[in-house]
């Protein structure tokens, strides 16, 4: 496992020179522009074939036509990505930052197991079968694994090893849980097998609204902990005498990574790679200051995913390819070559 290996930030004599700024700024209003573009291809480019013109009119009237319906589904599923793939690559950092595992994900602490455990019980034990309903079971999951992984990491002791060594463990017997209910449980089987690929196909604007205070307080509070974090990736006794509080700055970092995550899994199930790629490859260009990591996180994570959810509704028309397949399809190889290029540096 790689640990304590995160880049650590630089102390600057001088505040960052005006150019550099400038070129992370330009790059912040490039990302918008792109992740803007694949906003609009989420809505006009989908499974079932829309001209131009029935995708205009599905914006700007309401008809009830086919094509209406079709474009307000995709509007719903647009919007849902965004939220959930800004929530995965802000979870993404504040972990990578917390554990200082460049290759940290949300998994890493067990908080997609613990939601999956959920659902897998809210199906088998509860009799639930809507979405709106896996929703609360999934996050509470994650809530509460999330405060397993911290209290099993030693609470105000927790250190970035027992908290991933903690996760790891969490999320082993999570998943050995949800592989036996799945196998004597026919019905949860059937039932958990689309949502655990991960998937936006069921987006509704109540969806949005359930988890949306969940992510917009999940990202007000990632963002407020930039600072701390910074400090805490130099190493405990630095950010100490920084004036850093440990002990807060992890408890609310755990918290903030366990609402983005758990709102983002409930809503789509578990999607993978999103969380670790992103804020991973962010970081080689905007250094290790995590008040560029995050805004260009949360920015370009809902371009892998929306443009993983439109290749995987082009690739196999009529019919479609999860988006959790093909962020995974994706991801794999390159955590590969994330992994293998690592292992070269440290040579």
């Amino acid at each position: 496992m790689l640990v304590d290996s995160v880049p650590v930030p630089r102390a600057e004599t001088a505040p960052a020179p005006r150019k550099r700024r400038a070129v992370r700024s330009v790059g912040l209003l490039a990302a918008v522009a792109v992740l803007l573009l694949v906003a609009v291809a989420s809505i006009a480019v989908g499974a079932k074939e829309l001209s131009a013109a029935q995708v205009w009119h599905g914006l700007f009237h309401d008809s009830g036509t086919y094509a209406d319906v079709v474009v307000d589904e995709r509007i719903s599923r647009t919007v849902l990505g965004l939220l959930v793939g800004a929530a995965l690559g802000l979870s993404g950092a504040v972990l990578q930052a917390l554990t200082r595992n460049p290759l940290a994900d949300p998994g890493l602490l067990g908080l997609n197991a613990g939601a999956s455990a959920a659902v897998v019980t809210a199906i088998s034990f509860f009799g639930v079968t809507s979405l709106s309903g896996y929703v609360w079971f999934a996050f509470c999951g994650a809530a509460a694994v999330g405060a397993l992984v911290w209290f099993l990491g030693g609470s105000r002791g927790a250190t970035p090893v027992r908290l991933a060594l903690a996760g790891t463990a969490v999320s082993a017997a999570l998943y050995g849980y949800l592989q036996a209910v799945m196998i004597l449980d026919d019905a949860a089987l059937a039932r958990m097998r689309f949502w655990t690929v991960g998937s936006l196909s069921s987006a509704t604007d109540e969806t949005i609204r359930q988890v949306l205070p969940f992510l917009v307080a999940g990202t007000l509070v990632a963002f407020v902990l930039a600072r701390p974090l910074n400090a805490v990736a130099m190493g405990d006794d630095t950010a100490k005498a920084l004036g850093a509080n440990l002990n807060r700055t992890r408890a609310l970092s755990m918290l903030a990574a366990t609402v983005l995550c758990g709102a983002a899994t409930a809503a789509c199930g578990p999607i993978v790679f999103v969380g670790l790629m992103v804020p991973h490859v962010v970081r080689s260009f905007t250094g290790p200051d995590l008040r560029w990591i995050m805004p260009y996180a949360a920015i370009l994570s809902p371009v892998l995913l929306l443009g993983s959810d439109v290749v995987g509704r082009v690739v196999a028309r009529p019919s479609e390819v999860q988006v959790g397949i093909v962020t995974a399809i994706i991801g794999g190889p390159v955590f590969i070559f994330l992994v293998r290029r690592r292992r070269t540096a440290q040579l």
